[in-house]
């Protein structure tokens, strides 16, 4: 059925503000990065494996919503930069690891920065932040959850392909 009123207004649909805060978000850290030789999307790879080193190309790639194909470019660049290194999985030599160098690891307390910068900007409190966080990652959940298996382990399913 067809609305005789039109398309909502794009300020009043909901993908349209999280998809323009997003956007908000990455051109306040874009100086930030730029300082650390990343891009926003680099910078997502380091910042899951600062939290769990060695994940497998297809655990990363379900951890932040991307195809591998997608995302191994990306990796090749941080390798080539000196940050992490591709190695084949003893155990099962269809899987390529991924593990932060020395240099990789060091990186995290220089880019410490960003969450600061976030908080700065928002004039909001952690709290606040973190219950932000909370409602959109169970959006994201639920929307995921509707479309069934297409949910990546990054929208907080627990599902994890590795």
């Amino acid at each position: 059925m067809v609305d005789a009123a039109g398309p909502v207004p794009l300020e009043d649909q909901l993908c349209f503000a999280v998809y323009t805060t997003g956007i908000a978000i990455q051109r306040m850290y874009k100086p930030l990065l730029d300082r650390l030789g990343l891009t926003y999307p680099q910078y997502l790879v380091l910042n899951v494996l600062w939290r769990s080193d060695g994940r497998t190309v297809g655990g990363l790639a379900d951890e932040l919503a991307l195809e591998s194909s997608t995302l191994t470019p990306l990796l090749k660049r941080l390798e080539a930069a000196g940050l992490l290194r591709r190695t084949r999985n003893p155990q099962n030599e269809r899987q390529v690891v991924v593990t932060l160098t020395p240099e990789g690891q060091a990186l995290r307390a220089r880019a410490g920065c960003l969450g600061d910068a976030l908080l700065t900007a928002s004039g909001e409190t952690p709290a606040a932040l973190a219950d932000l966080n909370r409602q959109i990652r169970q959006l994201g959940t639920a929307v995921y959850g509707h479309m069934a298996d297409h949910a990546p382990a990054g929208a907080g399913t627990g599902t994890k392909r590795d």
